[in-house]
């Protein structure tokens, strides 16, 4: 029974390297095997389950609908025990040790997670990470990624979310923009000024406010600029072109040194949502995963954007 079992895994992993690499050397390759061994085990595979799984081509090889819905299946499987097997390991040697694959936000991960990590791997040296820093949500199970920072409000999910900071959307302005336009009392004064939006919001030219004590307030805007690029529409309200709805860790530092002031503060806006440590559910806490994701809670408890203006205060 044992030894049936090793074949079965063997015949899984041949499959899943086949799905991944489209062509038996390059599987035969990824799991240092000679690529009739591959065909073998994948022959063994399919007569086993009684279905095709894989149709051959002088070239390539493309997954029948069985083989799709059989590697969905097995993928995470895999992925999971590989996992057990490395967390098992890192226990055994007592520190945090192995490769770490995470997703972090492109924008927020530039300015306040580089050096994070860095510290992070100068106190952890057995520990290697891989960091793909884009603004899609990644897929954790599929694209094997061990841990993702997230902001904003996550839907319902599989996955482990961990708050380890608050977030928060606001308005802000440049000094001179207001000077020469006034300052904003209510939400509804803004109908009357230049409004900066961010085109991949929803609903980009209408702004909600609410809080515990006030009943949700939607105002309809306008304004010279409006678009996707956050860091134009930045530059844009430090040259005082309007009131720009972003959000504090994005002009924590402009925010600090006065080239942009906070309109409104006393007005919540809607959509405050928080930042997440998320993990995989099925797939266990690793050392090497728990030791990062405690790192990170312990460096943004106290979130640095929301502490920059008086830190640069203490230094005049």
């Amino acid at each position: 029974m044992q030894q049936s079992s090793v074949s079965d895994l063997n015949e899984i992993r041949a499959f899943v390297a086949l799905a991944d690499m489209e062509t038996f050397v390059a599987a035969g390759r990824s799991l240092d095997k000679d690529p009739a061994i591959i065909s073998r085990r994948l022959q063994s595979l399919e007569a086993r389950l009684g279905v095709r799984l894989v149709e051959r081509t002088t070239r390539r090889v493309a997954l029948t609908e069985a083989g799709l819905a059989y590697l969905s299946r097995v993928r995470p499987l895999l992925f999971d025990l590989d996992r057990a097997n490395r967390e098992a390991s890192a226990f055994a040697q007592g520190e945090p040790t192995g490769h770490l694959r995470i997703s972090i936000p492109g924008n927020f991960g530039r300015l306040w997670l580089g050096p994070l990590i860095v510290d992070f791997l100068s106190a952890h040296p057995r520990v290697s990470i891989e960091a793909d820093a884009t603004n899609r949500t990644a897929d954790l199970v599929g694209e094997r990624f061990d841990l993702a920072i997230r902001l904003g409000i996550l839907p319902d999910s599989r996955l482990i979310a961990r708050k380890v900071a608050d977030r928060r959307r606001l308005l802000c302005a440049s000094p001179d923009y207001l000077a020469k336009r006034g300052n904003p009392k209510t939400p509804a004064d803004l109908v009357q000024h230049a409004c900066l939006c961010f085109t991949g919001r929803h609903d980009p030219y209408r702004w909600t406010f609410a809080s515990a004590y006030r009943a949700p307030l939607s105002v309809n805007i306008s304004g010279p600029l409006a678009g996707t690029d956050a860091e134009l529409l930045v530059d844009a309200a430090i040259s005082g072109l309007g009131i720009l709805h972003t959000t504090d860790w994005y002009v924590g530092q402009e925010l600090a040194v006065g080239r942009l002031v906070e309109v409104l503060p006393d007005w919540p806006l809607a959509d405050q949502g928080a930042v997440y440590v998320v993990t995989p559910a099925a797939a266990g806490m690793p050392s090497k995963t728990r030791a990062f994701s405690d790192w990170i809670a312990a460096k943004v408890a106290v979130p640095p954007w929301s502490t920059a203006r008086s830190v640069i205060q203490g230094k005049n």
